[in-house]
């Protein structure tokens, strides 16, 4: 087949081209493009598809289901990360080995997988094609960019082609923020060197993956995306919002998260059980002066509302706690990681109940102990965030190679 010729992509490992008439408008995603040339890319493979419920079309139907109907393509099986394929299970979750009812495909559960494990999985699949289609938030530790790394590392090892089609950052591509990770607090929530809010879409991230982790490259194909400008947010897409996780029910959470998320390494709640998560932060005990102290920094872009509310389930479940709800007033001006170090710095200094969960899970999120032992020394947001600039610009140089949007 002639890729050069469709336009569609490079087939060369790591390698990508520009897609055609890029900012035109309306967007198309890279399944949507994948569809217009008629599958080709897929033609005489057996297609295992990686995916969970944010894989949809922009008339809301599942990749999955648009793919098992057509004759012209294969599709052996499919593979299911955290909360699973269709999305029932809950943060440290997944749906198991099972038959999908929709399609009576076999659904393969790749969570807590990687390596020789997950290699094995894909090869006993009969799968010679991995398709990789789901939607992230653009934050380090939002699991589904490891699901596609783990994934790339297991094509390579089964001898398994792999395809990503992308699809928007939600909050934008425009610039990364935040410290880089550390490797020696490498987990799921950050395998590699990366900043806590990457600013590239999942097929960047591919690229990079490829071109700077992985020891052997994967054959890796993607699929861009028409029409994405990296100034944009995901309303500008046109495409249908569907929660990736339980606990981001809209692109405002999305917008909050790669900051707010860090109170997972705390004793407060994030949020989860009430309609608000990430976007509404507390505990037993704290009051006004919460709000008060984070009002008084002037950051840009956000105010804070003193806040009551009751968790229906994860901390404080059942009980009426205080705290604060951020209310994002400029998307253009806000920062989510500066924002998010604020709120840990003015907690500890405004609550006396103010703890890191025992496990330290917040130098897994931040990807060092950094922010934690420089808050619990005094120091103030400027100084905290002005620690990890050095390892920033460089990660910023490094991501600059794999961009490939205006």
């Amino acid at each position: 087949m002639d890729l050069s010729r469709r336009g569609l992509l490079a087939a060369t490992a790591g390698t990508a081209v520009t897609p055609r008439g890029a900012g035109a408008r309306p967007l198309r995603t890279g399944f949507e493009r994948l569809a217009a040339d008629g599958y080709a890319l897929l033609e005489g493979r057996r297609v295992g598809v990686i995916t969970n419920p944010t894989g949809v079309t922009r008339d809301a139907r599942h990749v999955v289901d648009v793919l098992h109907a057509d004759e012209r393509v294969d599709v052996a099986a499919v593979f299911g990360p955290e909360h699973g394929f269709r999305g029932t299970a809950q943060a440290g979750g997944s749906e198991g080995r099972h038959d999908d009812p929709a399609t009576g495909l076999p659904v393969h559960d790749t969570y807590g997988k990687s390596g020789k494990e997950l290699a094995d999985v894909f090869a006993g699949s009969g799968a010679d094609t991995l398709v990789f289609d789901i939607q992230d938030v653009g934050a380090r530790f939002y699991t589904y960019i490891w699901t596609l790394y783990d994934c790339m590392v297991a094509a390579r090892r089964a001898g398994l082609r792999f395809v990503v089609l992308d699809r928007p950052n939600p909050v934008t591509g425009r610039d990364a923020h935040g410290p880089v990770l550390a490797r020696r607090f490498a987990s799921f929530v950050g395998r590699e060197p990366i900043a806590q809010a990457h600013g590239m879409t999942v097929a960047e991230l591919a690229l990079l993956f490829n071109g700077e982790f992985l020891k052997h490259p994967v054959e890796l194909e993607t699929v861009l995306m028409q029409g994405w400008r990296r100034g944009d947010f995901f309303d500008a897409s046109g495409l249908p919002w569907v929660p990736p996780s339980p606990n981001m029910p809209t692109p405002d959470t999305a917008l909050v998260y790669a900051g707010t998320c860090l109170f997972e390494g705390t004793n407060l709640s994030e949020g989860r059980g009430t309609a608000r998560p990430f976007e509404l932060l507390g505990a037993a005990g704290i009051d006004r002066r919460w709000a008060a102290a984070l009002g008084a920094l002037g950051l840009p872009g956000v105010h804070f509302r003193e806040a009551y509310f009751a968790p229906t389930f994860s901390k404080f479940e059942g009980k009426t706690i205080g705290g604060v709800q951020l209310h994002v007033h400029d998307r253009e001006a806000y920062d989510p990681v500066r924002t998010g170090v604020a709120l840990l710095v003015t907690a500890k200094k405004t609550w006396s109940g103010f703890a890191w969960r025992p496990d330290h899970w917040i130098d897994r999120l931040t990807g060092s102990a950094l922010v934690r032992t420089m808050i619990d020394a005094g120091a103030d947001t400027d100084e905290v965030t002005g620690a990890w600039q050095d390892g920033l610009a460089r990660f910023r140089a490094v991501r600059r190679r794999y961009l490939r949007y205006s």
